[in-house]
């Protein structure tokens, strides 16, 4: 007999999309605006490729949190939708983002978990914000339901795909 245990406080916290409604096809794929999607990627020389520019894992989470807010409403960042948030009322949020991570076969594991952080650091910053703002206090210190308010204005959206060979390693 042979059991596993996992540790809850460790690892990627991830919430998976929903099951495929049986009248979809298989193959069928979402049609996502081209602009409500930011492609991250690393390479196998653990380079980060950020929507085709090459950045330091410091600007990720700037280049991130930008994306996700596009505070200025820019036609080329995520569209806006109006949303009727408790506690918020209607508020125009970029519900339609999606970044996309995809990593080489030859990325070292640190490099991966540093791009990951760097993502769940620009959700929790701009999380920690509108909550300071609002109710005073830290995204982690609000009640359940004032959080998922807060989730409907910041919902995290990171898709990843299966790692590639890009070359190098």
């Amino acid at each position: 007999l042979i059991t596993t245990s996992m540790d809850t406080d460790k690892g990627l916290a991830r919430r998976l999309p929903p099951p495929v409604p049986k009248d979809q096809k298989k193959n069928e794929e979402m049609d996502i605006k081209k602009r409500n999607i930011m492609v991250v990627l690393i390479n196998s020389n653990n380079q980060i490729l950020c929507n085709n520019e090459f950045i330091d894992i410091k600007q990720l989470r700037e280049k991130v949190r930008n994306f996700i807010e596009n505070p200025y409403n820019d036609e080329h960042m995520p569209e806006k939708t109006e949303v009727d948030v408790p506690f918020f009322g209607k508020q125009m949020v970029t519900k339609n983002h999606v970044i996309s991570l995809q990593n080489d076969r030859g990325t070292e594991y640190q490099a991966y978990i540093d791009v990951q952080n760097e993502l769940a650091a620009a959700y929790n910053e701009l999380r920690d914000e509108v909550s300071r703002k609002k109710f005073g206090k830290a995204f982690a210190d609000l009640d359940e339901d004032q959080q998922k308010a807060v989730q409907m204005i910041y919902p995290q959206k990171i898709s990843e795909a299966e790692p590639k060979n890009y070359g190098g390693k």
